[in-house]
């Protein structure tokens, strides 16, 4: 259901080439963070939450600088990190809004890539409350073909807890998949396929829908 390695690999490859050649700010860090793999960007977004320690759900340079850097982005020079936050303090106070900061972030998307992306969420979050976690999964996916399920190695709990950090990439796994997590982490898949009915035969087949 989640990305498949041969997926990873060529979006790893691509998104370094795309960082490599990438002469604005926004869309260099976008590949940058593509290159850590489709939770890149949802990834980066769990290193912002934990930083932000009093809720109000924003950076200032330096923290915004310390969370790319934590989560292994670099840009190449430190004009190149003013460029991008510059960017994202629209009115000069020296903090960026993160949560809008991701929404940019993330690759461009058609509307038909969205709506089944929230069609797929959709399929686990049951009580419509916007997250996923193990006890949603667990009415809806059988772990019983799981090897190690099978062979005794991991408990159910421990099947359905290892499929979430799929789209919990780096930073606290806590076991619930938020809407958000979940669309960058697709994002991030949809930036390897170009073409849009590839995408939609892809996503019915992992989630048979």
């Amino acid at each position: 259901m989640a990305f498949t390695q041969r997926g990873e690999s060529t979006l790893k490859r691509d998104a370094k080439l795309k960082a490599d050649q990438a002469t604005d700010p926004i869309e260099k860090l976008r590949y940058r963070c593509l290159e850590r793999g489709a939770g890149g960007i949802s990834g980066l977004g769990r290193i912002f939450r934990i930083m932000d320690d009093n809720g109000n759900k924003k950076l200032d340079f330096d923290e915004f600088k310390k969370g790319l850097h934590d989560f292994g982005v670099h840009l190449d020079d430190e004009e190149e990190y003013h460029d991008c936050f510059d960017r994202f303090d629209a009115n000069g106070d020296g903090n960026v809004d993160f949560e809008e900061f991701l929404q940019a972030l993330r690759p461009p998307m058609s509307s038909r890539r969205k709506k089944l992306i929230r069609q797929a969420f959709s399929l686990f979050d049951k009580n419509n409350d916007g997250n996923i976690t193990a006890e949603d999964l667990e009415q809806v996916y059988r772990v019983d073909n799981h090897p190690k399920y099978m062979n005794g190695e991991w408990t159910k709990e421990q099947c359905l807890n290892e499929f979430l950090k799929t789209f919990e990439q780096k930073g606290v796994v806590d076991g619930v998949v938020t809407y958000e997590e979940f669309l960058n982490y697709y994002a991030g898949v949809s930036a390897s396929v170009d073409d849009d009915a590839y995408f939609d035969l892809m996503m019915r087949q992992a989630w048979k829908f």
